[in-house]
């Protein structure tokens, strides 16, 4: 374990370590002094910081585009769901078939795709396809609700982790404690051998297949780890909403807000999923209630306001906001 924790601080400064772990601590007390409306929008923000870090393996680390990560939040949020309800199955177990069954759609499309050398805006127009397609067919699957959608009981009790029902406060310290884990998991992948095989092929495929690598195997890696990590992702929203609907939970729309923390914060950085999801989800709810305030409900608002940091970034910060705010705090590594 020591051997392991002194690995995960390779090449992080002291200084990092420090703000890493105010930043952790302020978290961990942020539902002391939250009302129920603020501990919201910070489970959210978590939620998409999670999700946004588990597409940033794919696509930040090994350089495989995906679009239609939906895909894997839909069919683990219908899998676990399924089996609490039909079979009374708690998703503390129900959430390893979630896994199985994410990783298993990731399996084939990295197949179909890399097998017969499908990539870059092709690659991401076939994880759109399948989004597409797998939501159609939820949408004539009347066993699991269908276009009617798939409800979970809402049950007021104690905070239960086996069975994921409790109050926003349990779901804000099981959102943390995932999001915390998928930081030390992806750090702990920049630094291994599989990790630096990405980041080879994310630069330069052929060169890196030149020098010995098996691009195909290593791409695959990539699609089945994240669409495993993005499947905890589904779980958890099927529990904390309690509703499925296809129209909604395999969208593009959904793709896309996944998407856009890390692109924003920092594509193939650690902490940029993280500070990206958080200035999006914050300051769009921000937005939301200062415009309702004045009078002004705005159907839409959020999405315009992603689109507008996004053109802000893109042209002023192509590399996100984290890369020139860890240059300006003098924090090292590959964070």
């Amino acid at each position: 374990m020591s051997r392991m924790l002194r690995r995960l601080g390779e090449g992080v400064s002291n200084r990092a370590l420090v703000a890493l772990g105010l930043v952790f601590a302020a978290l961990l007390l942020a539902p002391l002094v939250s009302n129920g409306y603020v501990l919201s929008v910070l489970i959210i923000a978590l939620y998409y910081a999670y999700a946004g870090q588990a597409w940033n393996v794919m696509m930040g680390f090994c350089g495989q585009l995906s679009l239609g990560h939906s895909l894997y939040v839909g069919v683990a949020a219908y899998a676990a769901a399924i089996f609490f309800v039909k079979w009374n199955v708690p998703p503390v177990i129900g959430m390893f078939a979630a896994i199985a069954v994410a990783m298993a759609f990731g399996a084939v499309i990295g197949f179909l795709a890399f097998r017969f050398s499908v990539s870059g805006v092709y690659f991401a127009l076939l994880t759109i396809a399948f989004a597409e397609f797998t939501r159609i067919g939820f949408d004539h699957f009347t066993w699991a609700g269908g276009s009617g959608g798939f409800f979970l009981k809402v049950e007021d009790r104690a905070a239960d982790l086996i069975t994921l029902r409790g109050p926003p406060i349990m779901f804000y310290y099981v959102m943390l404690a995932l999001t915390a884990l998928a930081f030390l998991f992806c750090r702990m992948l920049t630094q291994s051998r599989v990790g630096y095989y990405w980041f080879a092929i994310r630069e330069d495929q052929e060169a890196a297949q030149a020098l010995g690598i098996n691009v195909f195997r290593y791409k695959m890696l990539a699609v089945i780890v994240s669409s495993g990590m993005t499947s905890l992702a589904g779980v958890f929203f099927a529990f904390y909403y309690n509703n499925l609907f296809p129209e909604q939970i395999f969208s593009m729309a959904r793709s896309i807000e996944l998407i856009l923390g890390p692109i924003i914060g920092g594509l193939g950085t650690l902490f940029g999923p993280i500070l990206g999801a958080f200035v999006l989800t914050v300051l769009a709810d921000l937005v939301t209630e200062v415009l309702v305030f004045t009078g002004y409900d705005i159907p839409g608002v959020k999405q315009v306001f992603y689109g507008l940091c996004l053109a802000v970034v893109v042209i002023w910060l192509p590399l996100g906001i984290w890369p020139p705010l860890k240059r300006r705090l003098g924090l090292e590594g590959r964070s």
